[in-house]
C-alpha cells in the first residue's frame, strides 16, 4: 500500500491528480486484460459476469476513490502518516463488516481481543500520527 499510494502520488504531480487515477486504472486494466485474454489465466467464468448482484460492482468506484484519495493524501501528511491512518481505518471497516455480515458475506461476530487490538492499534496509530 505504501509503495502504490506513493507511486501514485509520485504520477499525480506530473499529470494530475484525477489523470493519474485514470492511467492507474488504465494500466492495471490492461495487465488484467492481458492475464485473462492473451495468457488463459482466470478460471473461466467470465461469462457469468451478469448473475453477481449488483452492489458487488461498486467495488470499482470504491477503487477509484481509494487510489485518488490516497494519491492527494500522501503528499499532504506523509507516506508513513497516510497509510497508518488508512490501515486502521480498514481495520476497523472489516470488523463492521464482518460483525453484520455486510455484501451478504457471513456474520462473524467481533470478539472482545478483536475490539482491544483495534484499541491498541488506534492508540499506536496515534502516537505514529503525532507531527
Amino acid at each position: 500500500m505504501a509503495v502504490q499510494g506513493s507511486l501514485n502520488a509520485a504520477l499525480s504531480k506530473t499529470i494530475g491528480l484525477l489523470e493519474a487515477t485514470f492511467a492507474v486504472h488504465a494500466t492495471g486494466l490492461a495487465v488484467v486484460a492481458a492475464a485473462l485474454f492473451l495468457f488463459r489465466m482466470g478460471e473461466g467464468k467470465l461469462a457469468a459476469i451478469g448473475e453477481a448482484p449488483w452492489f458487488s460492482y461498486l467495488g470499482g468506484i470504491v477503487g477509484v476513490f481509494i487510489i485518488y484519495l490516497v494519491a492527494a493524501s500522501i503528499p499532504k501528511a506523509g507516506v508513513a502518516n497516510a497509510t497508518t491512518a488508512i490501515i486502521v481505518g480498514q481495520v476497523l471497516t472489516a470488523l463492521a463488516i464482518d460483525h453484520f455480515g455486510v455484501f451478504g458475506l457471513e456474520k462473524m461476530p467481533c470478539s472482545w481481543p478483536q475490539l482491544v487490538g483495534l484499541i491498541l492499534l488506534a492508540a499506536g496509530a496515534k502516537l505514529l500520527l503525532r507531527m
